[in-house]
């Protein structure tokens, strides 16, 4: 199977389009077309399937994308190793953090190696924890920092981090201590990335509450402003709280006190392109790996 052909068919069902997969691959639609057919007629099924929404992958397709996502990465890592042994550096590497405290750290340890690797293109990826650990998963993404999440790959630990409830000032809860968790059996409920598989869904499912969710978030700053307006309360991760404007605010800990494990993620060594080992370099010697 071409590795080419199973990058392009993954390119397709990213961007729904045969079209938009040509523009973003440097092909002609027409010559994308081809490269779909001679795929369908090697694997002897069809693969794609159009739809109101646009292309997409038939449930045979679906099945096979596993081994085309390891083709395609294979792909990758032997062109990128190629080109090093010629002496020179091309390819590229996909980072994300799905912490805001760690941006400007992340943003100099990716200044420092596009300064010392020019030719290896650098590309943000954003989201929680658990798209980031699936993006590792399906070789989408080299590097991210999020809390830990079990798979196919490495995670490195760098922080020990609290889980905290966000209160109004002057909500009775704040005057406790630490925040029971069975409170969230009764109070409203404001979720931040809800139905992400995040650590505060995974806490509560964990402890058996269905929480009275009033309002949800893909914004920590939203969040806070939410618990200001004094319209429920949150449950985060401590470090969502660096940086943010958390005045009339209160945060407690959780209780029972509950810790999460945050660190870098990435994939396991023998699947590291070239490029990929020299950003891991990179943040070494940055620091950005403690």
């Amino acid at each position: 199977m071409d590795t080419e052909k199973c990058r392009a068919l993954l390119c397709v069902l990213e961007t729904g389009s045969l079209t938009a997969a040509a523009e973003k691959l440097g092909y002609t639609p027409s010559g994308v077309s081809r490269m779909m057919a001679a795929l369908e007629e090697e694997v002897g099924f069809p693969l794609l399937e159009r739809g109101r929404g646009g292309v997409r992958a038939t449930t045979a397709c679906a099945r096979l994308l596993p081994v085309v996502r390891d083709m395609a990465d294979a792909g990758r890592r032997i062109g990128e190793a190629a080109a090093a042994i010629r002496g020179v550096e091309v390819g590229s590497v996909c980072v994300g953090s799905a912490y805001g405290a760690y941006y400007a750290h992340l943003a100099e340890t990716v200044a420092a190696f596009s300064a010392a690797h020019p030719g290896i293109d650098v590309q943000i990826l954003q989201g929680s924890s658990s798209k980031l650990c699936a993006a590792i998963a399906a070789r989408e993404l080299d590097f991210g920092i999020v809390s830990r999440r079990e798979g196919d790959f490495d995670f490195l630990p760098l922080l020990r981090d609290p889980m905290t409830v966000w209160l109004p000032e002057a909500h009775p809860l704040a005057k406790l201590p630490a925040v029971p968790i069975r409170a969230f059996t009764a109070e409203p409920y404001i979720a931040t990335y809800p139905a992400q598989n995040t650590d505060n869904d995974r806490i509560l499912h964990a402890h058996g509450i269905e929480p009275k969710t009033r309002f949800a978030t893909i914004d920590d700053r939203a969040t806070a402003a939410l618990v200001r307006a004094g319209l429920g309360i949150s449950m985060n991760n401590g470090i969502l709280a660096e940086g943010l404007d958390l005045t009339g605010i209160a945060v407690r800990p959780l209780a029972p006190e509950t810790i999460v494990e945050i660190g870098a993620v990435m994939p396991p060594e023998a699947q590291r392109s070239p490029a990929a080992k020299a950003f891991l370099r990179t943040a070494r010697e940055t620091g950005l790996l403690g």
